[in-house]
């Protein structure tokens, strides 16, 4: 594993990374561990360095909701708006006429699989021109300002469940689980999921967090990094399960143990075998997927799909083996200041490779990340 240490080490030196933390394990437990670099001004980085974990908290909301399922109290196939009133308040943007969006009804209805598979027709603004422009010119606040009324503040960029689009779909299915179970998200998710996995330093407060939390840091047009404000806000109106979640890399990785052990870890189980057979499986139902193309390049490179990837109710699933590196049924995904994970049930492998740095997907810190994996499946 001296090799993987030597990966983090050469993508700090070089710039690629501005830190690095990783961990690797398998259903048994921890097999790798490894920190480089300085997390915050006069804070070296280590394992329980606490990160913005942004969409890596989609895969959590995703297994929130399937916690319910899994206890018949809700379905797949559940009519959002049956739960949630404020959802048929939606409507399709279907165009422009100078800068006055073009509205209509939905003419399909969305389900809980919808929100969960991006199949909804919500999009962000970060990957959809329109929905970047219509946010500006009607004055809406972005979901990142945590207020509810940005949830109706979006709009539809196509019918739900014709195709693929990246976006807040779970931050809707949140507050689908606060309104069939009736504790806030924030509970639901301490009581059913970090408490029972060990994942004491998974908040969603800065004020809660035991381990320093880490600094992000943006890539100028000079290739230095500086310091960035980037984070949720603080006491939010909602907790948005599409990205307000702080967390470790050792803790994360207990979550996708979780995964591998089918349902429970350390004998605490939080979902049935069955249930986790749904939470894995691929759910697009016969739909592809799209390349993320940026409207924010300072923010996010352009996000391209592996051929053949699907997603499931909880994450990207990897349809076909990659050679040297994950399998088919592998379970991925990240957040935005490249922080990324994958689990592969198949060769008993989970990783996560974290640091807080913008732009997300870059080529230099892809480069270290495909480095990263193909050491993992080397030196196991």
């Amino acid at each position: 594993m001296d090799r993987i240490q030597q990966i983090l080490q050469n993508a700090v030196s070089s710039k690629d990374l501005p830190f690095a933390v990783a961990v690797t394990g398998n259903a048994a437990g921890l097999t790798w561990s490894g920190a480089v670099g300085e997390a915050a001004k006069g804070h070296v980085a280590e394992v329980d360095t606490a990160f913005r974990i942004f969409s890596m908290t989609k895969a959590i909301g995703s297994c929130a909701a399937m916690i319910l399922i899994d206890r018949g109290k809700l379905s797949m196939n559940t009519p959002v708006g049956s739960i949630l009133p404020d959802w048929n308040k939606l409507t399709v943007l279907d165009g422009w006429n100078g800068d006055i969006p073009v509205l209509r009804f939905p003419r399909t209805t969305a389900t809980i699989r919808h929100l969960a598979t991006h199949t909804s027709g919500l999009e962000y603004e970060l990957y959809n021109k329109d929905v970047s422009k219509y946010l500006k010119v009607t004055g809406n606040p972005s979901i990142l300002s945590g207020r509810k009324s940005a949830l109706i503040g979006y709009p539809l960029t196509s019918d739900p469940g014709t195709r693929w689009g990246y976006g807040i779909g779970i931050d809707w299915l949140g507050q689908v689980v606060e309104a069939v179970d009736g504790r806030r998200i924030d509970h639901f998710c301490a009581e059913e999921i970090f408490q029972p996995l060990g994942m004491f330093n998974t908040h969603f407060e800065t004020d809660d967090l035991m381990g320093q939390l880490a600094t992000v840091y943006q890539r100028g047009e000079d290739g230095d990094f500086t310091p960035f404000e980037l984070s949720p806000p603080a006491q939010p109106e909602i907790y948005g399960m599409g990205h307000a979640l702080y967390s470790t890399a050792t803790d994360y990785l207990n979550f996708l143990r979780m995964l591998l052990n089918r349902g429970q870890l350390d004998g605490n189980r939080i979902l049935s075998e069955a249930a986790i057979d749904q939470l894995l499986a691929n759910q697009m139902q016969s739909k592809t997927f799209r390349s993320m193309h940026t409207v924010a390049p300072l923010i996010t490179a352009n996000v391209e799909m592996a051929e053949g990837t699907s997603h499931s109710f909880a994450c990207i699933r990897t349809e076909s083996d990659q050679q040297g590196k994950r399998r088919s049924g592998s379970q991925s995904w990240a957040g935005v200041c490249n922080t990324h994970f994958w689990a592969d049930p198949a060769s008993d492998i989970a990783a996560v490779i974290m640091t807080q740095s913008l732009p997300f997907m870059e080529p230099r810190f892809l480069k270290t990340y495909e480095a990263f994996e193909f050491a993992v499946y080397q030196t196991r």
